[in-house]
């Protein structure tokens, strides 16, 4: 038996958008979503905001209703069963709602564990092992608001483990921290697994699913468009080359030309401080650089590199084809 399982689930609501003359509107979120996750699996489910993750998230965590399908956890359905469901998960959510910020790292796992309804006979030997797992012992004492982002994040997954739930769902748990503290995350994360956890991750950071995740599966606007390991999500496009363009200067009209240009399969324009960077992905190979500024008349180029595609590479071109 399979530890989550999402069959044919599809999520609709009605919304009034405008201001004047507003008029109701069905919305989807999620049409017909099928996937699951095994037992001790990392499983990651990737996509743009407003994809649907979240949505599939909290229909598996028992705060939203399928419209249609049938969702199941660890063989409980979460619409009918949210009793059955609750004491068998974790969920963890990105940013800093969810912690009382006056009280101390202990005093919050106090509460919650209360909450959780662990026993009182274990939950100061359940909160010192949290202490450890997510490298916070020492700083136990201290008031929440004193702790930097990283730290922060690492209490919510403590507060989530409290009640030592087999499945846990963690959702975009590393967005807004520094490198340090997502690395330290990350790693924390692996050994929840490697502790036998069973694991659905949303995010945004490609490189973090390619290192953790055994499967994944790419949503957008409310649909799966692929599943699979990392590594073949990459073979998809291993016959292709990304040629990265940093330059200053590059509008529309110019990135639709591009995208003409025969061997360009993809162009992605990505904003950055002061520069672009062009991702262009080309069945031609790095043949196809020297033709590439020549298009880019007008254009401050300072550096041009060709590689193999990464898995952000392959997500792009599975959500633009979609």
């Amino acid at each position: 038996m399979s530890a989550i399982e999402f069959d044919g689930v599809s999520r609709t609501f009605w919304a009034r958008p405008g201001v004047f003359r507003r008029r109701s509107i069905e919305v989807r979120a999620l049409t017909d979503v099928s996937f699951s996750v095994e037992p001790g699996e990392l499983f990651g489910l990737l996509g743009p905001n407003g994809a649907g993750k979240t949505t599939s998230i909290k229909i598996l965590t028992t705060l939203l209703l399928p419209t249609s399908g049938r969702a199941r956890v660890l063989g409980f359905d979460p619409a009918s069963e949210p009793q059955r469901v609750r004491p068998q998960i974790g969920y963890v959510f990105g940013g800093d709602r969810g912690l009382y910020d006056r009280l101390s790292a202990r005093d919050n796992l106090s509460y919650f564990a209360d909450v959780y309804r662990v026993p009182a006979r274990e939950k100061q030997r359940r909160i010192d092992e949290l202490l450890d797992v997510v490298g916070l012992r020492g700083r136990e004492r201290e008031r929440v608001e004193t702790f930097s982002r990283g730290m922060k994040q690492r209490l919510h997954i403590a507060r989530g483990l409290l009640h030592d739930p087999p499945v846990l769902f963690l959702d975009e748990p590393t967005i807004g921290l520094d490198p340090v503290g997502a690395r330290e995350l990350r790693e924390t994360v692996a050994g929840l697994q490697s502790a036998g956890k069973t694991i659905l991750l949303t995010t945004h950071y490609m490189y973090e699913a390619d290192e953790l995740c055994g499967r994944v599966a790419v949503i957008t606007d409310g649909r799966i468009v692929a599943e699979g390991t990392p590594a073949s999500l990459k073979r998809g496009i291993a016959d292709r080359t990304v040629i990265e363009i940093e330059a200053t200067g590059v509008e529309e009209p110019l990135v639709s030309r591009l995208r003409e240009m025969e061997g360009v399969t993809s162009v992605v324009v990505e904003e950055q401080d002061e520069t672009q960077l062009v991702l262009v992905q080309s069945s031609l190979g790095a043949q196809l650089v020297q033709p590439l500024i020549g298009a880019l008349e007008g254009v401050t180029v300072r550096a041009v590199t060709a590689r193999e595609p990464t898995l952000e590479d392959a997500y792009v071109a599975l959500v633009g084809a979609a």
